[in-house]
């Protein structure tokens, strides 16, 4: 029986957090963040924040949910802290002030970053809470100020500054927030808020926040001080169909009553409750999908339209990456590609999102060829920045790449089943 429901339950990957304990490096996670993932209905699954793991994220699938909550700062030199006015010695102040925090962990970020984008390729939901929420603006292109106290709260005007972290009392500590209407945290809290004033009183232990919202984003609720302190990608929320992308500053699985398990307010819970039902929906859609019947049987004529389409997506692959140009007698396999994609567009909304989203298609592969012989100075140009990149981002490219030839076999093959039953 516990193996059949291992194959049951959907799996939601929560990236470990490192401390050290009787001098030796330990990984956890918060249990209050598992005992919700269980208490809904999925089976969370840690991911070791040890060195290497971000190249064996496969090893992970299937993957039907993402969760990342607390950890340390994440490293400037993933957004644009080069823009900040702090002087070297606010930033030793922050340092000395926060010093559990500012001591980045590279391999941490390394490995979140890359589930964020993963979530964002496959729109696979995902819940992050206070860091989590950071990595998941900065994936989609949002900075941070390296400090609230010294970046936001000295700007703020009498009676506006809020305390965001009181390392004296974690659990206890609380300030208000004002939530926005037509919002998924307005409508987990309904029941507690006020229609005029909109306000609850929040946990939150973080010196570090949204300073520029990622485009695709909305907030949800702010903070005196103007600072975000909740968003949701409204074209990516509907947990019935399986789609949750949202981050919370704040920490709702904390907020407790003194000595008690009970929650400040019956909102609490929520958040885990719809990103659990997102993760369900989504387990039974991507299921849905591996259960169409491959290996459809093609007469010859049909196998032959095949292996030239195939052979053309091949060459697509091939230009994009080694940028070699092919034979003119081989030009025809591209137009063959091309003349395919562009004369089967029963592409549904949701797959022609996904692949705009990508960033590129195969579909004007034939014309492809001919801008290359256009844009060699810049391929030039852009062959020396990437000869000075660092391994994680070659490595980036080179999984988005992977990805993109994932999602065309996709849409090959299921061009192909429709095709040959008409």
């Amino acid at each position: 029986m516990a193996s059949d429901l291992s194959m049951i339950l959907p799996r939601v990957l929560i990236v470990s957090r490192r401390t050290v304990r009787k001098n030796k490096f330990v990984d956890f996670v918060g249990e209050y963040h598992l005992d919700l993932i269980v208490s809904y209905g999925a089976a969370p699954v840690i991911v070791p924040r040890v060195a290497g793991v971000h190249t064996l994220l496969d090893s992970f699938e299937p993957i039907h949910g993402v969760l990342l909550c607390e950890g340390e700062d994440i490293d400037p030199s993933l957004y644009d802290a080069e823009l900040s006015d702090l002087s070297e010695k606010e930033l030793e102040e922050i340092r000395q002030l926060h010093a559990s925090d500012t001591a980045i962990d590279r391999e941490k970020d390394t490995i979140e970053l890359r589930l964020a984008k993963l979530c964002l390729e496959r729109n696979i939901p995902y819940l992050g809470i206070c860091r989590g929420s950071q990595v998941l603006n900065i994936a989609c292109g949002g900075s941070l100020y390296q400090d609230i106290g010294k970046e936001l709260s000295k700007k703020c005007p009498d009676g506006q500054s809020v305390v965001h972290i009181d390392y004296d009392n974690y659990d206890g500590h609380r300030h208000p927030v004002k939530v926005m209407k037509n919002t998924p945290l307005q409508d987990w809290f309904k029941a507690s808020l006020d229609k005029d004033k909109m306000e609850l009183w929040v946990n939150s232990y973080h010196h570090q926040g949204v300073k520029r919202l990622a485009q695709r984003f909305v907030p949800m609720v702010f903070a005196p001080d103007g600072l975000v302190e909740g968003f949701y990608d409204p074209d990516a929320y509907n947990p019935e169909e399986g789609k949750f992308i949202l981050g919370l500053q704040f920490h709702p699985e904390r907020m407790r009553r003194p000595g008690s398990d009970d929650f400040d307010y019956p909102g609490c819970p929520r958040a885990y409750q719809e990103f659990v039902k997102a993760v369900v929906a989504y387990q039974k859609k991507l299921n849905s999908m591996k259960s169409v019947p491959k290996g459809v049987k093609l007469d010859q004529e049909m196998e032959k339209k095949r292996k030239i389409i195939v052979r053309s997506f091949s060459m697509a692959r091939d230009m994009y990456v080694t940028k070699r140009e092919f034979p003119p007698s081989e030009k025809s396999y591209l137009q063959a590609g091309a003349e395919f994609l562009v004369s089967n567009t029963a592409l549904s909304m949701q797959q022609e999102k996904r692949l705009k989203q990508m960033g590129a298609t195969v579909r004007n592969a034939y014309s492809y060829l001919e801008k290359l012989k256009m844009n060699e100075e810049r391929e030039r140009l852009a062959r020396n920045i990437m000869a000075k990149m660092p391994v994680e981002q070659l490595s980036d490219l080179m999984s988005f790449y992977h990805t993109m030839g994932i999602v065309c076999s996709e849409l090959l093959e299921r061009k192909l089943q429709s095709l040959s039953g008409s």
